[in-house]
């Protein structure tokens, strides 16, 4: 259920209160729900995967990916997360793309060449070459946290 996309890093499609104690036993120390809240009313909302979280001792964090896109905040809140978390975290949203395509943003952002994001993507499962020149950009803008 869980893809590792760097060694601190892993995504998952959406999850429930099962899947947070399993990614706690598996060593993940937070939690970031990329899924805003209401898209899908059955799915388990920010505040029940919290509470989850919070009850598994892991940190959470609610980054909202809508389909409109990505922004400057999203990604410095997901790097804020990358840089303090003190065990891997996993991130999620419907299938895990947008955690993926967020985390490349936030990668390039942090210092990571685009062609090592592209590929570590890749082996997670997830193609985002169509994200190369906005990763690229924000690569060489040096991201300026």
């Amino acid at each position: 259920m869980f893809r590792q996309i760097d060694p601190q890093f892993w995504v998952a499609p959406q999850i429930d209160g099962d899947a947070v104690r399993a990614a706690a036993a598996q060593g993940i120390g937070f939690i970031v729900n990329n899924r805003p809240d209401g898209e899908e009313p059955d799915a388990p909302q920010s505040a029940a995967i919290a509470e989850a979280a919070a009850a598994a001792g892991l940190g959470f964090a609610y980054i909202p990916v809508g389909h409109g896109g990505f922004s400057r905040p999203q990604i410095d809140a997901l790097a804020d997360v990358i840089r303090n978390a003190q065990a891997p975290v996993l991130a999620y949203c419907r299938s895990g793309t947008r955690s993926t395509n967020l985390w490349a943003l936030t990668s390039a952002v942090l210092g990571k060449d685009a062609d090592s994001i592209i590929t570590q993507a890749a082996n997670g499962g997830y193609d985002i070459s169509h994200l190369r020149a906005m990763v690229q950009s924000l690569a060489v803008a040096g991201g300026g946290d």
